[in-house]
């Protein structure tokens, strides 16, 4: 819509109300849900979709709402959006990732695997995505009869506080994976949250990231007394989808609950020296591996914060 003038293109009716943020939820309610409940968004960063996800969650055990579709769609690959990251340095770059593997100019580079996560890297990959989910009360899904692929029983959002600049790591995302991983051992027993728990790491494949968030899931590990936390980051296969990345982990461990397979970290060949690894293990490989819940976190700009307790089919029916 900003550019289309300025190349001679016409700017259409659908481009506001489809691209502008504070108007999309209204249009899709209006023209495919058709619902006369409550409409509306949370923006957050990278925490968008957990911070919807957060607000359908809490509707639904205050008893405000039985059902609830939860999504958004994130298309950030324009020039200008990727102009913006490069100037801050956050993006992998082709020098940056000949440096690390070692390259001559002449060499082709592997861009599959530009993105990877807790490893030598040098800057995420932007990637796009859309997901939608339908959450409902436990009494109506068993009414219904409808097909349960997991339950979530908490998302805690919690802002950073005082900060020295915008990607500067503070207490929030401490708290909020705190609070999750509290939930699922309060839930179904300290031996599930320590052996069968897999943690869909943030994991952008940031230098910075790398250090700050394994901090954050060392940290929480040690104080619940846990010695190999299980750390998948799905960003290495799809780039970072900003703020509909919740939404990706979310799909991601739902598949595992379903195959029993944590997926690996499969485009980082080892860990960075930097990376914090005391209590975890990181999901360098897939494998097989008894998955009873999730831990959804991310840890977006400006204090964002957000992780999502997701628990399996099976053990939402025990």
């Amino acid at each position: 819509m900003l550019k289309s003038a300025l190349l001679g293109k016409r700017t259409t009716s659908k481009q506001l109300p489809l691209g502008y943020p504070q108007m999309p939820a209204d249009f899709t309610n209006a023209y495919v849900l058709g619902s006369l409940g409550r409409s509306g968004a949370s923006m957050g960063a990278c925490a968008s979709f957990l911070y919807n996800l957060h607000n359908a969650v809490e509707g639904i055990q205050e008893g405000r709402y039985k059902i609830v579709v939860i999504g958004g769609a994130d298309c950030p690959i324009t020039p200008e959006v990727i102009e913006g990251f490069r100037a801050m340095g956050a993006l992998a770059e082709d020098q940056g990732l000949r440096e690390l593997d070692g390259l001559s100019e002449h060499e082709i580079l592997n861009y599959r695997k530009t993105s990877r996560p807790f490893g030598l890297n040098c800057g995420f990959t932007i990637g796009e995505s859309s997901q939608y989910v339908i959450l409902m009360n436990d009494q109506l899904a068993v009414e219904l009869g409808a097909t349960i692929f997991g339950s979530i029983p908490t998302v805690a959002s919690h802002a950073d506080g005082g900060k020295r600049s915008i990607s500067a790591p503070g207490a929030g995302n401490y708290l909020t994976l705190a609070q999750a991983a509290a939930s699922i051992r309060d839930l179904l027993g300290q031996d599930v949250l320590a052996n069968e728990t897999l943690v869909q790491a943030h994991g952008t494949s940031t230098p910075q990231n790398r250090v700050t968030e394994s901090d954050v899931l060392s940290r929480v590990a040690t104080a619940f007394g846990l010695d190999a936390w299980s750390v998948s980051a799905v960003k290495s296969q799809l780039g970072h989808s900003q703020g509909t990345a919740g939404g990706d982990q979310l799909a991601v461990s739902l598949g595992a609950f379903a195959s029993q397979i944590a997926p690996g970290i499969q485009t980082t060949d080892s860990l960075a020296p930097d990376v914090i690894q005391d209590g975890l293990d990181f999901v360098l490989t897939s494998r097989e591996q008894r998955i009873k819940a999730a831990l959804i976190n991310a840890k977006g700009f400006g204090g964002n914060n957000s992780t999502a307790a997701i628990v399996s089919p099976d053990a939402t029916a025990e």
